[in-house]
């Protein structure tokens, strides 16, 4: 028995080696062949199903100008029909219109904050949106420091949205832009006896001019300063001699006077002005014809004003 078992070992072996040879054979042939149909379908490995490197990249966002006969457009395109900033000057025309795209129209909101770093200018917007562009456009004056408020990195705001900071343009284009810019604000300045240029985003409030007149404020013990300008009050102290310019909403009196209702630091803000003549500031003699109430970080301190 145990020689016909050593037999019948001895004759299955060298089938079982054939097997195996023709199993490795096999897999050498596959390893080396070029991949057929079957290599290429949903069915093949992830490393000859990977996607070529440059797939699905998204081009790089650039600065282009733009001229025309209506103006000149410096854009920061995102895609090719597609910018994520606008800016425009019009041909002959003292105004600079930036239009963001992404922004969320506002009913409320009016102001516009445009720059880089810390050369900042605020610009009226419409809270309706703008149906042409898309999202929020904001306008006005040609900024006497435009060259620096596009010198860097550029920023928008508006309420609470952000659009930036986006790559500072090319110093080449940012130069033309700035040149054409300049070149129409020079040839749309009113000769004497002409309208005014239009009110700046101080002097706007519910999408028309505010009438009420420039003001000073002070007041004693302690000292504080204000100059008003429509609804932009920069308010000064001795810690702050400069002042910090806040933006308010305005709400005028009968008597001529009126209030300015904002925020300092998170902080209520609010001074009011009303008819008193003869208001003394308590330091000279000097008489004024509107007496002040100023309430700020939870304080209440008084004084006088004046037209400037």
């Amino acid at each position: 028995m145990l020689e016909s078992m050593e037999r019948t070992v001895g004759m299955r072996l060298p089938g079982s080696l054939a097997i195996m040879a023709m199993v490795l054979a096999g897999c050498g042939r596959d390893d080396g062949a070029q991949p057929g149909p079957a290599a290429e379908s949903g069915n093949s490995s992830p490393a000859r199903a990977a996607a070529p490197p440059d797939a699905g990249t998204v081009p790089a966002a650039r600065w282009d100008l733009q001229s025309s006969g209506e103006g000149v457009a410096l854009a920061l395109m995102s895609a090719p029909e597609r910018s994520a900033i606008r800016l425009f000057c019009q041909a002959g025309q003292d105004r600079l219109l930036v239009n963001v795209p992404a922004f969320r129209p506002i009913a409320s909101e009016e102001r516009l904050s445009f720059g880089s770093g810390g050369e900042v200018v605020a610009l009226v917007a419409d809270g309706s949106g703008d149906r042409q562009r898309g999202g929020v456009s904001a306008a006005g004056a040609v900024p006497d420091d435009l060259a620096a408020l596009i010198g860097g990195p550029v920023s928008a705001s508006y309420g609470a949205q952000n659009s930036g900071p986006h790559p500072a343009p090319p110093q080449n284009l940012s130069r033309a832009f700035v040149a054409a810019c300049r070149e129409g604000a020079a040839g749309a300045r009113p000769a004497v006896g002409a309208p005014s240029a239009p009110a700046g985003p101080c002097r706007m409030q519910d999408g028309k001019p505010l009438g009420a007149a420039p003001l000073r404020a002070i007041g004693t013990e302690p000292f504080w300063g204000a100059r008003i300008e429509g609804r932009c009050v920069t308010y000064s102290h001795p810690e702050d001699q400069r002042g910090t310019r806040i933006w308010t909403r305005f709400t005028p009196a009968p008597d001529g006077g009126g209030t300015w209702s904002g925020a300092l630091g998170g902080r209520r803000f609010e001074l009011k002005t009303r008819a008193a003549p003869g208001c003394s500031d308590g330091m000279s003699d000097r008489r004024y014809p509107l007496a002040a109430d100023l309430s700020v970080g939870g304080e209440r301190r008084s004084g006088c004003a004046e037209p400037l």
